[in-house]
């Protein structure tokens, strides 16, 4: 089994996010959402608000598994078993920030990361972006999931 974990924070999940998993879904055959817990981020969104956005976008989709984790994703991905992390890239910052962590990631364990090109009709979304319109009373719902409401 191909197993992917894209790993993130999702505050909030995005269309640009979504974009990413359902392209995944044809590479692997089982793409566990896993959705990072760092104590010292502050969150728009809590992490059940997150998870449940999730959830409900993807619906009952069987190769789909939405968790939480903590620590290095790398031993998120040995303990899930996972060979693969799946990541988007949505211009060449992204690219040489997340090339970096691929290395290391590579350099400490078997683990191979995956990058797909966001469309680029969305390449220009990000969660911060949303968290933005968001504070701003700005009309959010054009970037992200229709599970995604305040």
């Amino acid at each position: 089994m191909k197993r992917a974990v894209f790993p993130g924070s999702f505050d909030p999940i995005t269309l640009g996010h979504y974009d990413i998993i359902e392209r995944g879904l044809g590479l692997f055959d089982e793409i566990i959402i896993a959705i990072g817990i760092n104590a010292d981020k502050k969150y728009m969104f809590s992490l059940e608000d997150r998870k449940s956005f999730i959830e409900e976008a993807f619906g009952k989709n069987h190769k789909i598994k939405v968790m939480t984790y903590s620590g290095l994703t790398i031993e998120f991905c040995k303990e899930q078993h996972a060979a693969f992390i799946l990541r988007g890239l949505r211009n060449p910052a992204d690219f040489e920030f997340e090339k970096a962590i691929a290395h290391t990631n590579r350099k400490l364990s078997e683990i191979e990361t995956v990058f797909l090109l966001t469309s680029s009709g969305k390449s220009y979304i990000s969660s911060s972006i949303v968290r933005d319109v968001i504070r701003n009373n700005g009309d959010y719902t054009s970037l992200v999931p229709d599970t995604v409401r305040i």
